[in-house]
């Protein structure tokens, strides 16, 4: 791992499920925001998010519509003002709800935020609210400053991740988070598993790895029982990993658990 006390290095911290929050020179960048105890019947597990993760932050990322990513109450604690960043077509449904300053991106579609350049990449994945809400054709994003950050949302695997692995400049990931499971005892048609997670990889070729998208939500009532898709699959993803792709160091983050990445020549390699 790269010296965690560069001045460059950027902090990562894991806040369950899809909620990241990525911090370089103080611009704060937070993903999905979704911090509620209790979702619809979803129920969150252990403590809950430290309000300090979720102030000041400089702007959201939000990678598609479905509730579990996009939820107001928890966009509304970060503030209506705050900028986001979303698919293109979410704009009318996040106005409705007070958040008029968003900028839409398409896939390929960059802006910047602080040191960050943010590009918008493909996801394969469902892109309606619920069988009758609106539709955005669902984003992951590549977050380029002092380190490559990528941040698929969700995703099945699909070839084009191959495309992202380096940029025009040959520049590789440092970093990749990806989705190991979703939130209940059978994982839904177009997300990764641990095994896919794994595959997606060989195509991405980050140093770093680090399991999403698991143990945070469980149906209500599931939460004592202590069944196994609420802590294997990011042991599942690693072993997988130390097979298919033996170079990628994984690191395995609870929610409020952080690492600082720095770059790779500022480090010890």
């Amino acid at each position: 791992m790269p010296d965690p006390s560069s001045s460059s290095a950027v902090q990562l911290t894991y806040l369950g499920h899809s909620t990241l929050l990525i911090e370089q020179d103080g611009v704060r960048i937070i993903t999905d925001p979704l911090f509620r105890k209790q979702v619809a019947f979803l129920r969150r597990a252990g403590p809950p998010v430290d309000p300090g993760h979720y102030q000041a932050i400089t702007a959201v990322l939000i990678s598609h519509l479905h509730y579990d990513h996009l939820d107001f109450p928890s966009l509304k604690r970060i503030g209506t003002q705050t900028p986001i960043i979303a698919p293109r077509g979410a704009a009318p449904l996040l106005a409705k709800k007070g958040f008029r300053n968003c900028q839409e991106l398409a896939q390929s579609d960059r802006t910047r935020v602080g040191p960050f350049e943010v590009r918008a990449t493909p996801a394969d994945h469902k892109p309606q609210r619920g069988p009758h809400g609106p539709e955005a054709d669902p984003l992951g994003y590549i977050l380029q400053g002092a380190i490559r950050v990528y941040f698929p949302g969700d995703t099945q695997l699909f070839p084009g991740m191959a495309e992202l692995a380096r940029d025009e400049h040959g520049r590789g990931l440092d970093v990749a988070f990806l989705p190991v499971w979703g939130w209940g005892p059978r994982l839904g048609d177009k997300h990764l598993d641990p095994q896919e997670a794994a595959r997606a990889l060989t195509l991405l070729c980050p140093r770093v790895a680090i399991p999403i998208h698991w143990g945070t939500y469980f149906p209500i009532g599931f939460g004592w029982l202590r069944l196994g898709f609420q802590y294997l699959p990011p042991l599942d993803f690693e072993r997988n990993a130390k097979h298919l792709a033996p170079q990628v160091e994984v690191c395995i983050l609870r929610p409020g658990e952080a690492i600082s990445v720095a770059p790779v020549s500022e480090g010890s390699g």
